[in-house]
C-alpha cells in the first residue's frame, strides 16, 4: 500500500476543514454587529427586469459613517425595486429613498438583541465545528480502510496524528473567529 494514499486523505480532510472555516467567515460577515457594514446586504436579491440579481450587481453599496449604509443604483429606475428588496429581506432596516439613492440608518443594538446575536454566532460556530469533526471522522475511517488494505501501521498512526493536529488547528481558528465576532457584537 502506498503511503501517498494517506497523504491524499490528509489533504482532503484539510480541504474540507478549510471549507468549513470559509463558510463560517461568510456567515459571521452577514451577522451585524451594530455598525454599518455593506456585507449586511450581501444576501439581498433584487428583481432586475425579471431576474433575481444580487444587490451588489445593480448598485454600489457604501458606508459614509458608522451608522449609515448608502445604496447607489446604477440605473435610476432600479431605486424602487432595490428598496422593495431591502424591505423584503427582513433585516430590520427602514430604507429611505431620496430619488437618487437609498440611505439606511443602522440602529444601535439593544442588549437583548446583542445576546441573541451572540447565540446566533455560537450556533454558526458549532455548525463549523461539526463540519470539522465530520471531516476528521471521514479521514480517520479512510486511514483505517487503507490500513486494512496494507498501509503499514506506523504510517497509519502518523496519518491519524497529522489529521488530529490539523483538526486542532482548525478548531482553534473557529474559536478565534467566534471570540472576535462576540467582542465586536458586545462592544457598544
Amino acid at each position: 500500500m502506498n503511503p501517498n494514499d494517506a497523504t491524499a486523505t490528509i489533504s482532503t480532510a484539510d480541504e474540507h476543514m478549510q471549507k468549513a472555516i470559509d463558510h463560517l467567515e461568510n456567515e459571521l460577515r452577514v451577522i451585524r454587529a451594530g455598525r454599518a457594514n455593506p456585507a449586511i446586504l450581501s444576501g439581498v436579491m433584487v428583481d432586475y427586469y425579471g431576474t433575481m440579481t444580487p444587490l451588489s450587481q445593480v448598485s454600489s453599496v457604501g458606508t459614509p459613517d458608522a451608522r449609515t449604509i448608502v445604496v447607489q443604483p446604477w440605473e435610476k429606475n432600479m431605486i424602487n425595486p432595490i428598496e422593495k428588496a431591502i424591505m423584503a429581506a427582513n433585516l430590520g432596516f427602514n430604507p429611505q429613498n431620496n430619488g437618487e439613492s437609498i440611505r439606511i440608518m443602522v440602529p444601535p443594538l439593544t442588549e437583548e438583541r446583542r445576546k441573541e446575536l451572540v447565540k446566533q454566532v455560537k450556533h454558526v460556530g458549532e455548525t463549523a465545528r461539526m463540519s470539522i469533526r465530520n471531516a476528521r471522522r471521514d479521514a480517520i475511517e479512510e486511514v483505517k480502510r487503507l490500513q486494512k488494505n496494507g498501509l503499514p501501521e506506523d504510517a497509519a498512526k502518523d496519518a491519524e496524528a497529522k489529521i488530529q493536529k490539523i483538526t486542532d488547528s482548525f478548531n482553534k481558528k473557529v474559536d478565534e473567529l467566534l471570540d472576535k465576532k462576540e467582542k465586536e457584537i458586545l462592544t457598544v
